[in-house]
């Protein structure tokens, strides 16, 4: 007899107990521990709330071999983020120590003023984002010279951190290169371009909105800097780097990848690659003196070099602030960003294959009476799901696979579905910490999920109006007779 023949299939209660148990723990986690939680906390509360799923499973019948299985799978989801984590640690490394970082952030204090610099960097984000479809890539690049542009202007990091986050996703969005603007129509049967031009309805309220925001917190804040201080800071950068145009090389060459739909992670290894030849070519000094003058020239260039790829870079300035500014990278920078990755996966693993995400879908399809309630149920198990399965794909393949027939049957177009898909799943994953995205986020920005959540206005905004669209019945596309349908087989995802 199959296993699924021997296991009583979950409860409500079951399904609640493991995410109340979470919900509990990682309260405690920041309670006690703070903006320390994702450096351990996390993960034991991710890892704690999956042992009492795995108890309650083995209680209605599943044998723990399939469990474990089922948890091997869902970390092999996040291997291809992963080798991307290791790559961007390296990046970043090399890309601080041939001066591409530095370069970006001094002609950016030249040219960028406090006042509009949030909804600037918001529109910058967007544009690359839009250009190459990867917010990740966007935020691994221009994000991280932003934050050093803004740390350098005395602005916010964590309202930076913000405006990156939603521009990049904004661009992301409506790219056709992204993999979730991809993959949404294709779970849905909608057509590509089609979704995203329906998508538009909702994503330019709302990053114009975004915009306005961010213009208002900008006219609106005392900065903690002056022409002087930028100045000195100018100078100081000029003083550790051989500053030069030339130095934007290894960021032009990544972005001609990422266009040309180079896959992510050897186009970050390129970009990593050409960042420490750049390092050698024109930062000579630099390495010299982190070398402390104690080897030859060329093991200078060898050790510093090496190291940079695998533990960043850490440069004396004598200023504690442009040390920080200036220094980390490596792939070891990623390592913890890798490790809860790893738990939230197996966590969200366990409860899809012990039925409880299918439980929660359920329970909310039989509540969900008229259109509106329908796409608000969308975008809450999308949201859950995000939160459950710490997976931006999962919350778009799972609550679609399980809406699409309801969309069907309630004379809905799938780009209704496809564009709320998008509209939640999306844009609200780097808004939870222990989400891959958030991590990725925190992990390569520097600043902490629950600093800059508040700060991405266009990821609150987009869902919260796909929901209004619903109940007031604006631009909610009917089932027409002819429809092209497009399987996820023939989907470039």
């Amino acid at each position: 007899m199959s296993e699924l023949n021997q296991t009583k299939k979950a409860t409500m209660l079951d399904a609640l107990i493991p995410v109340f148990t979470l919900i509990t723990l990682l309260t405690l986690a920041v309670n006690y521990f703070g903006d320390n939680s994702s450096y351990g906390p996390n993960q034991i509360a991710l890892l704690v709330s999956m042992g009492v799923a795995i108890a309650i499973g083995i209680k209605n019948g599943y044998k723990w071999h399939d469990i474990e299985k089922a948890i091997i799978n869902g970390i092999s989801l996040s291997l291809g983020a992963v080798l991307i984590l290791l790559a961007v640690g390296s990046l970043i490394g090399t890309w601080l120590l041939s001066g591409t970082v530095p370069t970006m952030i001094y002609y950016g204090l030249m040219v960028l003023d406090p006042s509009w610099f949030y909804a600037a960097a918001c529109v910058m984000c967007a544009i690359v984002s839009m250009s190459i479809g990867s917010s990740w890539t966007t935020a691994a690049t221009i994000g991280v010279a932003l934050i050093g542009i803004a740390q350098g202007l005395g602005l916010s990091p964590a309202i930076t951190a913000g405006a990156v986050i939603s521009g990049a996703y904004f661009g992301d969005k409506i790219s056709p290169l992204s993999e979730t603007t991809n993959l949404a129509p294709a779970i849905a049967g909608s057509e590509l371009f089609s979704h995203i031009r329906y998508m538009f309805w909702t994503t330019m309220p709302s990053i114009s909105t975004a915009l306005v925001l961010f213009l208002i917190l900008g006219f609106t804040e005392t900065t903690g800097s002056n022409d002087q201080s930028i100045e000195l800071l100018s100078k100081q950068l000029s003083e550790q780097f051989n500053l030069s145009l030339l130095n934007l090389v290894p960021l032009f060459v990544l972005l001609a990848l990422a266009i040309k739909k180079v896959p992510a992670f050897p186009a970050v290894a390129i970009g990593a690659l050409i960042g420490g030849l750049w390092a050698v070519f024109f930062q000579q000094e630099l390495i010299l003196r982190l070398a402390n003058g104690e080897t030859d020239s060329l093991t200078a260039n060898i050790m510093v070099v090496w190291t940079t790829f695998f533990d960043g870079v850490s440069i004396e300035t004598g200023n504690n602030e442009l040390n920080k500014l200036l220094s980390g990278g490596g792939m070891s920078s990623m390592l913890n960003t890798v490790w809860l990755i790893m738990c939230a996966l197996s966590f969200g693993a366990v409860l899809e294959h012990l039925g409880m995400l299918k439980k929660f879908v359920e329970t909310i399809l039989a509540s969900a009476k008229t259109t509106g309630s329908l796409i608000a149920s969308t975008v809450a198990t999308c949201i859950g799901t995000n939160i459950l399965t710490a997976d931006q794909y999962m919350a778009i393949v799972m609550p679609g696979r399980m809406y699409k027939e309801e969309y069907e049957r309630r004379g809905l177009d799938p780009l209704v579905l496809s564009r709320t898909l998008e509209d939640a799943a999306t844009i609200t994953s780097p808004l939870i910490p222990w989400n891959t995205c958030a991590v990725y986020m925190s992990g390569v920005l520097l600043v902490n999920p629950l600093d800059y959540m508040f700060y991405c206005f266009f990821n609150w905004i987009n869902p919260i109006l796909a929901v209004i669209y619903g109940f007031i019945g604006f631009n909610i596309k009917k089932l027409t007779s002819k429809k092209t349908k497009v399987t996820i087989q023939e989907a470039t995802v």
